[in-house]
């Protein structure tokens, strides 16, 4: 053993890779994707050219996006077989249908068994199409409706919503799913890109990287941030009770969900685009009290900001779903239908430059001991 080595637990503060996806300022609360701050694309960019932009380098031209979209479109299919094994499992949670679902398509699409780039960024153009039915499809299923078929003139985002809920969406809820998606869609080395990275590691395939993406994610460590502010909100009802629930938590030491990072410093950047889209699905939906006990817990926490304590952008998010009507248990398969182009352009990062990831653990157990045979121990 040796006791000179510094163990970095959870890897905190380890560099294990060269990445030119996004850049990450905690203390100065910037994300860029591919160079470009996360404020323009959030305002300007739909997610589909974000998609572009982070799997191709370069915000695309008119024709590009024509062609990626119409990609993404012509793949909003499932094989009948993907239904059935929903059907079999609709009793489960949404993340471990997902999961089942994505890995049944490996051993169902014969093209995902491949592992060069242009089969990556096929069964990830696939995948990304792929993701938001599943999701959807399984909703319907778990109650007893027929899944809804994908709409070609709608929007990614619009789609999905129109696909789980059966109505169209308006044009500001599309937006802001929208939204939803591109601040979501890569955020570094979080711990489902890794998890997808290690995989890809072992030149497995894409599918067999975004299922351990997956499996990653459920943790409620990862993906439960959203779920868990709906909870809160739900706990504190009325905006006049947060500043006595945020006074508790505090004297009690337990954190106040939404705020605090494991990055950021600074307030996380993508949040504000969010705020004012709850406010305005909360009008359009005649639910405006959701935003303001939000805005009642933000002023109840301005004081603990120095320590690092900001909001983060799972804080809206999750009364955007509750504004849709969305189960809670939805939540973080939302989550992953955003992160999708995240996902796989770390994988294809990793493919280009392979290496298996092998940390270590340094041994802290027994010294070499004497065996003992069955018969004399005890």
């Amino acid at each position: 053993m040796n006791d000179d080595v510094k163990i970095n637990r959870g890897l905190k503060g380890i560099y294990f890779e060269r990445s030119g996806v996004s850049h990450i300022d905690g203390r100065a609360g910037e994300l860029l994707y591919r160079g470009y701050t996360i404020h323009d694309l959030a305002e300007h960019s739909t997610f589909e050219e974000v998609c572009y932009l982070l799997i191709h380098g370069d915000l695309p031209d008119a024709a590009q996006l024509a062609e990626f979209d119409a990609a993404l479109k012509a793949a909003r299919e499932l094989p009948g077989a993907v239904h059935d094994i929903i059907r079999s499992t609709a009793d489960g949670h949404p993340m471990d249908v997902l999961r089942t679902a994505v890995s049944a398509l490996a051993a169902l699409e014969p093209d995902s068994r491949e592992t060069g780039e242009a089969a990556f960024l096929c069964n990830g153009i696939r995948l990304t199409a792929q993701v938001p039915m599943i999701i959807a499809a399984h909703e319907a299923i778990r109650n007893g409706r027929e899944p809804v078929a994908p709409d070609p003139d709608l929007s990614h985002a619009a789609n999905w919503l129109w696909m789980l809920t059966g109505e169209t969406p308006s044009a500001e809820a599309a937006r802001l799913a929208d939204v939803d998606f591109i601040l979501h869609a890569e955020h570094g080395a979080n711990a489902s890109s890794f998890a997808a990275r290690v995989t890809v590691g072992t030149e497995a395939n894409l599918h067999g990287a975004i299922v351990t993406a997956l499996s990653t994610l459920a943790g409620p460590a990862h993906g439960g941030a959203a779920e868990d502010v709906m909870k809160m909100v739900r706990e504190i009802g009325t905006p006049d009770k947060a500043a006595a629930y945020v006074k508790a938590k505090r004297a009690a030491k337990e954190p106040v969900t939404g705020f605090g990072h494991r990055v950021y410093r600074a307030e996380d950047p993508r949040a504000r685009h969010m705020r004012d889209g709850v406010r305005k699905l909360g009008e359009e939906k005649g639910a405006p009290e959701w935003y303001e006990i939000l805005q009642a817990v933000v002023d109840a926490m301005k004081p603990y900001a120095r320590h690092g304590l900001n909001v983060n952008v799972d804080f809206y998010s999750g009364v955007v779903y509750q504004l849709h009507g969305i189960p809670m248990d939805l939540y973080v398969p939302i989550f992953a239908i955003g992160r999708m182009p995240g996902w796989i352009v770390q994988c294809l990062e990793q493919q280009r430059n392979n290496i298996l990831i092998r940390p270590l653990t340094l041994y802290n157990g027994p010294e070499q001991r004497p065996y003992v045979p069955l018969s004399d121990r005890g």
